[in-house]
């Protein structure tokens, strides 16, 4: 092998080794979710015009409700995972990952300021 061939093979190593510890430094991030592709539509469906949308207002119950819905990981910030989480004080908080979890498990009262669901 070349002096040439020789560096190239090393600068792909070397690229190769930087994308696998940028993977493993990522944690506990998921992927982002993929906006749904637009399905196309016959000429027929085009003509056709949608159904109109009716407007509602939530009943005062339901606004709280939605207010304080979590939506965010309270250890890492990022969004959750409504199948990892844990019941706290007869309400459930939601976690992005297992590890989050543990986190919270070690000092809860450290992440309730963070959580809508306990704010007063």
């Amino acid at each position: 092998m070349n002096g040439r061939a020789r560096l190239l093979t090393h600068l792909v190593t070397a690229m190769v080794s930087m994308s696998v510890v940028f993977v493993l430094l990522a944690g506990c991030q998921k992927d982002k979710p993929v906006a749904p592709t637009k399905t196309t539509q016959t000429k027929a469906q085009e003509a056709t015009p949608a159904p109109a949308k009716q407007e509602s207002t939530p009943a005062p119950g339901q606004q709280v409700a939605q207010i304080a819905e979590q939506t965010t990981c309270p250890v890492m910030g990022g969004p959750i995972d409504k199948d990892i989480f844990i019941e706290y004080q007869d309400k459930k908080v939601y976690f992005c990952c297992a590890s989050c979890l543990d986190t919270f498990k070690a000092d809860p009262e450290k992440y309730i300021s963070k959580l809508p669901q306990f704010a007063k």
